[in-house]
């Protein structure tokens, strides 16, 4: 029989590369996007997926469209949820979608008779509300949403990944649910609309961040990323799971050396020194996203648990080689000029 998975977001920088190695490895797959009129220009980031590749237009915050695109779906990926690059004025314009979404994408899965809900959390909900200092995690932490410093996007992600699995104990007999929480995700970009986690990296190297401030994160390949949706899809007994996909810390004075040493002339503009904190909050005072990372500064975040490595047999490729990879598709598509 074929097999079909429904992937929430298709438009989304995960969402691309799990739909593109569900589609080679044999299945058809639905995927949302908020407007059908992105239909054609998301077509083009599969150009082989033909008719087994469906999109339907649904949104996290309303029913319509979501049962049609459940229909004759054995499993569920879902990777949609709100990401601002800047603070947003009111954090419940993250929180909402983030918690209504996945709760709304359950009970369309129950519906339709889906067997495995695979939902894509973060290392936010993980990781977050800590002070300054070296911290591990592994697979049992959870964010302290109560924490001064815990941003709505780290909020958003805690409060819907906490609410789905609440609802899974009440609701979801029926659904094997488990989640996947990746780090800072980087890798090759399909187009000039990718994730903010790869902006760090523009910055880096178009010269807008002439100092590196220092705040650090657990790094991830994209490509790892969707191997590890996938595995986690397939897996037996993966019922209430929660796989970390974060490889080693990097600071940004660490990655802008990795990008310096394999780059040469491509990176003439990355940064050398490290931004003072002082000078961090003195930006703040006129730029909103400076003063979003303020309070990240001097927190590394260490991930201990190797729980997807034992159970999946998942591997990563290091993350050097991701950064590079990063940074030449940016240069390739001439997001970054030298």
């Amino acid at each position: 029989m074929t097999k079909t998975a429904m992937v929430s977001g298709g438009t989304g920088y995960i969402a691309t590369y799990v739909i593109r190695q569900l589609l080679d490895e044999g299945w058809h797959v639905n995927t949302t996007i908020r407007s059908i009129a992105r239909e054609a220009d998301a077509h083009r980031r599969f150009p082989e997926a033909g008719n087994k590749l469906k999109f339907f237009q649904a949104d996290l915050m309303h029913d319509e469209g979501w049962a049609a695109a459940m229909a004759d779906c054995s499993h569920m990926v879902h990777i949609a949820s709100p990401i601002m690059a800047a603070t947003p004025k009111h954090e419940n314009d993250l929180i909402l979608p983030a918690r209504d979404g996945v709760l709304r994408a359950l009970q369309f899965s129950k519906d339709a008779g889906v067997q495995r809900f695979v939902h894509t959390s973060s290392m936010a909900a993980v990781s977050y509300g800590v002070e300054r200092g070296v911290h591990e995690f592994d697979e049992s932490d959870w964010t302290d949403e109560n924490h001064p410093d815990a941003s709505a996007y780290t909020k958003s992600k805690t409060i819907s990944e906490r609410a789905a699995r609440d609802w899974i104990a009440k609701n979801g007999d029926v659904i094997e649910y488990c989640s996947v929480n990746p780090g800072m995700v980087l890798g090759p970009v399909v187009d000039a609309d990718f994730s903010a986690s790869v902006l760090a990296v523009q910055q880096l190297m178009d010269g807008s961040m002439p100092m590196a401030p220092d705040i650090s994160f657990p790094l991830v390949d994209v490509r790892d990323v969707a191997d590890l949706h996938v595995k986690a899809m397939m897996a037996d007994n993966i019922a209430g799971d929660r796989f970390l996909a974060a490889g080693p810390t990097l600071s940004f004075l660490e990655m802008a050396k990795v990008l310096r040493d394999n780059l040469g002339d491509k990176a003439q503009k990355v940064p050398t020194r490290q931004m003072p904190d002082w000078l961090v909050t003195v930006f703040g005072l006129i730029n909103s996203e400076v003063r979003g990372i303020k309070s990240e500064l001097g927190k590394r975040r260490v991930v201990t648990g190797t729980y997807s490595q034992d159970k999946l047999a998942w591997t990563m490729r290091p993350v050097e080689q991701s950064l590079i990879d990063t940074a030449n598709s940016l240069l390739s598509r001439g997001v970054v000029t030298v």
